[in-house]
């Protein structure tokens, strides 16, 4: 491997490395994915009851709890270091992309840890199990790396706003409505029983998605970032 991509390649593992030892002294996003995520389910699994809602409902409903809930903790990921005044040490030291691409790296691994949480706890309180695990995993993977690559850039521009909390999940929306439309399809298709041949359509959107949307994403991001 040529000299220029291991050292690019080191630089983006201690921006995770430094992610990582961060959250391990605060938990703050960890804390607040987790407590959202376990609030969200004790309530909707209260509210669905007794009732025997339809595939599209749970899957609906399993990736409203995944998205607020990673909502709730993501944001954080470049508010900290505004607040904090780190962010001009990274400026100084770093490129724009290994910013963030050791960004997304972090974010996709708290989505992995809320993914593992959620999965397990969604089919205990709703009583649920997928029926076509392929398909279920595969929009789910897909899902949380569309979720990662948007979220990341949406983080570094909420971090320049005054009001930034409110901010994130609002601006988020609208960007990850095409993601979740697909999503949704695919897990509902996962909880039936159904197989790849009935989600060629949503998985091409999701793919597209997930590429077009990383590739914006790191194109963007040095512009934003140097503001």
């Amino acid at each position: 491997m040529p000299t220029g991509s291991v050292s690019w390649a080191a630089k983006v593992a201690a921006v995770v490395r430094k992610e990582l030892v961060s959250e391990f002294r605060t938990r703050y996003a960890i804390n607040a994915i987790v407590m959202f995520a376990l609030v969200t389910l004790t309530v909707v699994s209260f509210a669905v009851g007794l009732l025997s809602p339809s595939s599209e409902m749970m899957a609906a409903l399993f990736w409203i709890i995944l998205f607020f809930a990673a909502m709730s903790g993501l944001a954080q990921t470049f508010i900290k270091e505004e607040e904090s005044g780190t962010a001009l040490v990274l400026k100084l030291s770093s490129d724009g992309s290994v910013i963030f691409f050791g960004k997304l790296l972090f974010n996709l691994l708290l989505l992995i840890v809320l993914a593992v949480l959620i999965v397990p706890l969604f089919i205990i309180f709703l009583k649920i199990i997928p029926a076509n695990w392929a398909v279920f995993l595969t929009g789910l993977v897909l899902g949380i790396v569309g979720l990662a690559g948007a979220t990341t850039i949406v983080a570094a521009i909420v971090s320049k706003a005054t009001v930034k909390g409110a901010l994130f999940t609002v601006l988020s929306f609208p960007v990850l409505l095409p993601l979740l439309v697909a999503v949704i399809e695919i897990t509902t298709v996962g909880f039936s029983g159904g197989g790849f041949g009935e989600i060629s359509a949503p998985l091409q959107l999701l793919v597209a998605y997930d590429v077009v949307m990383t590739t914006l994403s790191v194109m963007l991001f040095d512009f934003v970032w140097r503001l």
